[in-house]
C-alpha cells in the first residue's frame, strides 16, 4: 500500500501541475486520461495539507478524487446535474467547481458550508447533510426534464461511503427501475460509512468487489453450463436462454441492481480515471438506468488510513486540526494543543471539545455512554441501538462492554425506531441513542409505532441544540417541537451531567410509554456526579435560586444560559428567580403558576424553535390556567432559536449570533424591564 501511495507521489510530481489553471469544470475540457489522473492526485494533496490543518471530513474525500475529475471532466455541470449523497465526501467536487481558493474556511464561520448546499454554488444541485437520499432527488430531476420542464441534461448520483443502507436509497432504485428513468447511479463502494458498515448488503459487496474468482465464474459459467454431463447441458440449451440466463445470474455480482431492472457495471477501480470516464460514458450512452459500481479506498493517499484497516478508516473519516504535518500524521511532540471543534460526525476517540472543559469536566455523551453500560449491566433487558453512528453516541463502548446488548442498525433511522418497537413489545427496554437531527427520519415511526402504542422505547437525543461546524443540516433545533405535540410520550432535558445520568435511570424505570430526552454536544457543565442514579419525579421542575420580579426558567442547556443572565442581573442590582423545568411534557404546571403569579417578568429559555416548543408550553399553560382567574400574572418572554436555518460555525459565535447567551438574554430583561428596573 504504501509503495502505490509512493507512486502516487512520484506519478503527481513528474506530470504537469494543473490544479492552479481550474477555476471551474469547463477547464478539465480537453484533459487526457494522464493529465485528468495527475489533476485527482494534486486534488488530494491539496485536501491532505488543507484539512490536516484546520481539519474537518478527511477519508471519504481522499477517496473520491479520481470520481469527481471523471464526472466534471465527462458532464457538463450545473446543466448536467452531479449529486453527491451525505455531502462529505464532495470536498473534491468543490475544489473543481471554483471554491478552491476557500477550500481553507470549510466548517469555519462564514466560510464554505460543510457540506453541499445550493445556496453556496449553483454546481450543488442539492442540499445535503443527511444520508441516502441522492437517488430520490436524482429521479425527480431527470423525470422533470422527460417531461420538458427545465433544461434537459444527464444525473448521476454518487452514493456511498455507507449512505446505501438507508432505506429510501432503495426506493428511489426501485422507481427507477419501474420508470426506467436514464440516470446512472455510482456506487461509491469504500466498506465505510462513518463507523464500518454493517448487514447482509455489505457483506455482500465485500464478497464481490475486485475478486476475479467471480468474474471467471460469471465469463464462465454459461460456456460451462452447456458442458454438463449426463446430458444435462443438451437439455439447458434446449430449455432456453431464460433458464441459462437465471443460473448464471446466481454468480453475477450485480443480481441484486438487475433485479430491479437497473443495469450494472462493477466493479471499476475507482482510482484508475481512465477506467471510471469509460464505465461512465457507457452508462450514460445506454439511456437507461445503471449503477456503476466503483471501488475506492477510503482515506486514499494518506498512509495511516490506507495501512489502518477498517480502523485507519474509521480514526480517518475526519481529521483533527494540525492533525496532519507535511502530509503525515503528526506526531505527539509536533500535535498542538487543543483547540475548540473537531467533527461532529466522528467517533468520540478523535473528537476535541467545543468549549474549555471546567475542571476537566466531561463530554455529555461520554457521560451518556458511560451510564448506559452500566444500566444495561444492571438490567439484561437494556438493549442500546444506534443508526452507522456508534462512535458518535458513544455506544462503542456498550458495543466493547457487553455486545450481546448492542446493535447497530446502519443508516436506517426508521428501522431503528421499528426495531426498537419490537423489543419494547417482548420486554425489553431499548434505548435508541440518535442525533436529534437524524432522529427527525423517523418522525412516521415516533408517531405511529412507538407514542400510539405506548411503547417503552427510550430516545437518547445527542447534539441537541446548536451542533457547530456541521451547521443547519446537524443542528438539533426542532425535536422538542416534534416530540411536545404527541400523546403518551415523556419529554425532557438534563441541565448538566449528574442529571442526564438521573434522567437516563427515570427513562428506563419509567413503564407507562416512551420517554425522549436531549442533551448538547461537547464539554458539560463540571457538576458532581451521583454516586448512586436516582429516579426523577416525572413532571417536576426544581427551584435553583429564589428571587423577585424577574423568572428565569430555563430547559436543558437554557438552565446554564438562565444562571448566567442572573448572575449579569445581579450585577445590575436585581435578583432573579431560577428554575430548571426539567421537563416539557408534562410540563411542571404548578411551578410555572408559582413563577407567573409571583412575578412580573417570566423568561423561558430552551436551545431549541420556539414555535411548539417549551415556551410554547409554559404560554399555552398559563393561559389556560389563568382564564378564570382575576389576579394578574407575569408577562412571558420567550428565548430560543430563531424562525431560521442557523449557520455553522463554532458554537459561541453561532449563539452570540442567534442571541442565545447569558448576555444577551439580560439585555431583553432589562430592556423589557425599562425605567422600572429600580423602581
Amino acid at each position: 500500500m504504501s509503495d502505490q501511495h509512493d507512486s502516487d507521489s512520484r506519478t503527481s510530481e513528474r506530470a504537469e501541475r494543473l490544479l492552479h489553471t481550474i477555476k471551474g469544470p469547463d477547464d478539465l475540457s480537453g484533459l487526457d486520461d494522464e493529465q485528468l489522473q495527475g489533476l485527482a492526485q494534486e486534488v488530494r494533496e491539496l485536501i491532505i495539507d488543507t484539512i490536516g490543518e484546520i481539519g474537518g471530513h478527511f477519508g471519504a474525500n481522499l477517496g473520491t478524487c479520481e470520481l469527481a475529475v471523471a464526472l466534471h471532466s465527462l458532464l457538463d455541470s450545473p446543466r448536467d446535474k452531479i449529486l453527491w449523497d451525505v455531502g462529505h465526501q464532495a470536498y473534491p467536487h468543490k475544489v473543481l467547481t471554483g471554491r478552491r481558493d476557500e477550500l481553507g474556511t470549510i466548517r469555519q464561520y462564514e466560510g464554505l458550508a460543510p457540506f453541499c448546499s445550493v445556496f453556496e454554488s449553483e454546481h450543488d444541485i442539492m442540499g445535503a447533510g443527511h444520508a441516502s437520499t441522492s437517488i430520490g432527488y436524482a429521479v425527480g430531476l431527470k423525470e422533470a426534464m422527460r417531461k420538458g420542464i427545465g433544461e434537459d441534461g444527464r444525473v448521476a448520483a454518487v452514493i456511498g461511503d455507507g449512505a446505501l443502507t438507508g432505506g429510501v436509497a432503495y426506493e428511489a432504485m426501485h422507481q427507477a427501475g419501474g420508470l426506467q428513468t436514464p440516470i446512472v447511479i455510482i456506487l461509491n463502494d469504500n466498506g465505510m460509512s462513518i463507523s464500518p458498515n454493517v448487514g447482509a448488503l455489505s457483506r455482500y459487496f465485500n464478497r464481490v468487489r475486485l475478486n476475479p474468482r467471480w468474474y471467471d465464474a460469471r465469463s464462465k459459467t454459461e460456456e460451462r453450463l452447456t458442458h454438463l454431463p449426463l446430458g444435462l447441458g443438451r437439455r439447458l440449451e434446449r430449455l432456453g436462454p431464460e433458464v441459462k440466463a437465471a443460473i448464471k445470474a446466481y454468480w453475477a455480482p450485480g443480481l441484486f441492481f438487475e433485479e430491479l431492472d437497473l443495469a450494472y457495471v462493477g466493479v471499476i477501480d475507482g482510482h484508475d480515471v481512465g477506467a471510471v470516464r469509460s464505465a461512465l460514458e457507457d452508462a450514460f450512452a445506454a439511456e437507461r438506468p445503471v449503477v456503476v459500481h466503483i471501488h475506492t479506498v477510503k482515506g486514499k493517499g494518506f498512509q495511516p488510513a490506507e495501512e489502518g484497516g477498517l480502523e485507519g478508516m474509521e480514526k480517518w473519516h475526519a481529521a483533527k486540526p494540525g492533525s496532519i504535518v507535511n502530509g503525515k500524521a503528526a506526531t505527539k511532540k509536533e500535535e498542538p494543543k487543543p483547540v475548540p471543534v473537531s467533527e461532529s460526525d466522528s467517533p468520540e476517540k478523535i473528537e476535541k471539545l467545543e468549549k474549555p472543559p471546567p475542571k476537566g469536566a466531561p463530554q455529555y455523551t461520554a457521560v451518556f455512554a458511560e451510564a448506559l453500560v452500566e444500566e444495561a449491566k444492571r438490567d439484561g433487558r437494556v438493549i442500546g441501538i444506534t443508526a452507522a453512528m456508534a462512535g458518535g453516541t458513544g455506544l462503542d463502548k456498550l458495543q466493547k462492554a457487553l455486545p450481546e446488548q448492542y446493535y447497530d442498525v446502519g443508516i436506517a433511522e426508521q428501522d431503528a425506531v421499528l426495531f426498537a418497537s419490537g423489543l419494547s413489545i417482548q420486554g425489553a427496554k431499548p434505548v435508541c441513542a440518535i442525533y436529534s437531527t437524524f432522529l427527525q427520519r423517523a418522525f412516521d415511526q415516533i408517531v405511529h409505532d412507538v407514542c400510539l402504542q405506548k411503547l417503552n422505547v427510550v430516545f437518547a437525543m445527542d447534539r441537541a441544540g446548536l451542533v457547530g461546524d456541521d451547521g443547519p443540516t446537524h443542528h438539533g433545533a426542532f425535536d422538542v417541537s416534534y416530540f411536545r405535540p404527541l400523546p403518551n410520550v415523556v419529554v425532557m432535558a438534563p441541565r448538566d451531567e449528574a442529571q442526564l445520568v438521573h434522567m437516563l435511570r427515570t427513562a428506563l424505570a419509567h413503564d407507562a410509554g416512551p420517554v425522549a430526552f436531549r442533551y448538547p454536544r461537547g464539554a458539560a457543565e463540571g457538576a458532581p456526579m451521583p454516586d448512586t442514579p436516582k429516579e426523577i419525579e416525572i413532571g417536576k421542575g426544581e427551584m435553583l435560586l429564589p428571587g423577585d420580579r424577574i423568572a428565569l426558567l430555563g430547559y436543558g442547556y437554557g438552565v446554564q444560559v438562565a444562571l448566567r443572565a442572573a448572575e449579569v442581573l445581579r450585577n445590575k442590582g436585581l435578583e432573579p428567580t431560577v428554575a430548571d423545568a426539567r421537563f416539557a411534557k408534562p410540563l411542571d404546571g404548578e411551578l410555572a403558576e408559582e413563577l407567573a403569579a409571583n412575578h412580573e417578568l417570566l423568561i423561558t429559555i430552551e436551545e431549541s424553535v420556539l414555535p411548539g416548543g417549551f415556551g410554547s408550553a409554559v404560554l399555552e399553560h398559563l393561559e389556560d390556567a389563568f382564564a378564570d382567574r382575576s389576579e394578574d400574572r407575569a408577562r412571558v418572554m420567550r428565548v430560543g432559536l430563531p424562525d431560521r436555518y442557523v449557520t455553522h460555525g463554532k458554537p459561541a459565535l453561532i449563539r452570540e449570533e442567534v442571541g442565545f447567551t447569558g448576555e444577551a438574554v439580560a439585555e431583553r430583561v432589562l430592556t423589557s424591564l425599562g425605567s422600572r428596573v429600580f423602581g
